[in-house]
């Protein structure tokens, strides 16, 4: 169903839902889960949906909202190890089967495999409320980049039963879907990401800022924008900035972001320029203030910021799956070369900036592309897939009440 008729069979008035949405992370942490469920919630919202929000208390100070169309109930949560000012939540089963026995929600969507998560399947599964799940970290790929690479079958596993449990679960790409389907999962549907193309745009662009960053008009500054982290191939960065710099000593490097191994990186290459968490109009400026964008992670399920950068005019080169794999058309609209090949990413890097035309050309029509991501048609589909979980509940319980009715 494409949008324009997906946007037609939704203005069709359907009662709200009442949906209880659970997550280990929300704004105002920064990270491209938190900001894509942050984006859900306000745009269920808007649609007149009744959300509660189930999340760990994010501080001492952290208050509940509590208004017409938005609970949150917060849980207890402990640290998260390298992960600094995140938190995954604690076992709740008891609270929430207490909680929903008392507010039963038309379905729970969980975004986070947590045990908070966890804890919300459990519970619904036992009261047989609907489930949807989202995947949205490929935290069996994470294990091998922290020492515990043993670990990856057993997260694996454990992240299949999760998800399978559930009515559905919701993947960002098709290579996602086709990658988890190989492991065993099912149920599996595709509903994308979106940007906000008037935020993330050329018009942020800084002369002030790449003052500061020692360019002028004739230097092109590259960028990385995410965790500094072992997940990330940060090495690949400054490998292929090197062979950058080679061929152009007219670039500078910058890097948005913070992690456990900023100080390491920026001991060891002073060269570089470290802003550290960057968000909002701020962090669009120093988008649309770059030039030319890496994004060498091989761990990523999206990689929202590959959207950013396309929508801030940035020629990308990334690595072909996950959204570049969905929205770059190599040569056309940015650059991709296949998985793993980092020979391949640093002799793809060197030419970008051995032809700065290009480059901007491969910026322009990157932003094109990112303004057809808008998030309303992003919502729908996500919408409309809670619908489709209500759906198949309501005729499921119409057809066992049938059945009994003729024993």
């Amino acid at each position: 169903m494409n949008d324009e008729l997906l946007l037609q069979t939704l203005s069709i008035r359907r009662l709200p839902l009442r949906i209880a949405l659970v997550t280990e992370t929300y704004p105002p942490e920064i990270n491209g889960v938190a900001m894509t469920i942050g984006r859900q919630v306000a745009d269920l919202q808007a649609r007149g949906h009744q959300i509660q929000l189930v999340r760990p208390r994010q501080s001492a100070l952290d208050t509940a909202t509590q208004n017409a169309s938005l609970e949150e109930v917060l849980k207890a949560g402990v640290a998260i190890p390298r992960y600094a000012g995140l938190k995954m939540g604690l076992p709740a089963k008891s609270a929430l089967t207490r909680l929903w026995s008392v507010k039963r929600p038309d379905l729970v969507h969980i975004a986070t495999e947590g045990p908070l998560g966890w804890s919300a399947l459990a519970a619904a599964n036992k009261l047989r409320i609907p489930v949807s799940t989202d995947f949205h970290t490929n935290f069996h790929s994470y294990s091998q980049h922290y020492g515990i690479g043993w670990l990856r079958r057993p997260i694996l596993a454990y992240l299949r039963k999760f998800h399978n449990k559930s009515f559905v679960t919701l993947v960002p790409t098709e290579g996602i879907k086709r990658e988890l389907q190989t492991h065993g999962y099912g149920n599996l549907e595709v509903v994308s990401r979106g940007v906000d193309a008037a935020l993330f745009s050329p018009a942020q662009r800084d002369p002030g800022l790449r003052s500061a960053w020692g360019a002028d008009d004739a230097t092109q500054v590259v960028l990385y924008v995410g965790r500094l982290a072992p997940e990330k191939n940060l090495p690949l960065v400054l490998e292929a900035f090197a062979a950058m710099h080679a061929a152009n000593p007219a670039t500078r490097l910058v890097l948005v972001g913070d992690g456990p191994d900023r100080a390491a990186l920026q001991a060891a290459h002073p060269q570089a320029i470290f802003c550290g968490m960057r968000s909002g109009t701020d962090l669009a400026r120093h988008y649309a203030s770059a030039d030319v964008f890496l994004f060498p992670s091989l761990t990523e399920t999206f990689g929202n910021v590959t959207l950013e950068a396309m929508a801030s005019g940035l020629a990308v080169l990334a690595y072909h799956y996950a959204a570049a794999e969905d929205l770059i058309r190599n040569g056309e609209n940015g650059l991709t070369v296949a998985y793993n090949d980092a020979a391949a990413f640093i002799a793809a890097a060197r030419r970008l900036s051995s032809d700065t035309r290009r480059a901007q050309q491969l910026g322009i029509d990157a932003r094109l592309t990112a303004q057809k991501m808008n998030w309303d048609a992003i919502h729908v589909r996500f919408e409309q897939a809670l619908y489709d979980i209500v759906d198949k509940e309501t005729d499921h319980a119409a057809a066992q009440l049938a059945l009994a009715r003729t024993r």
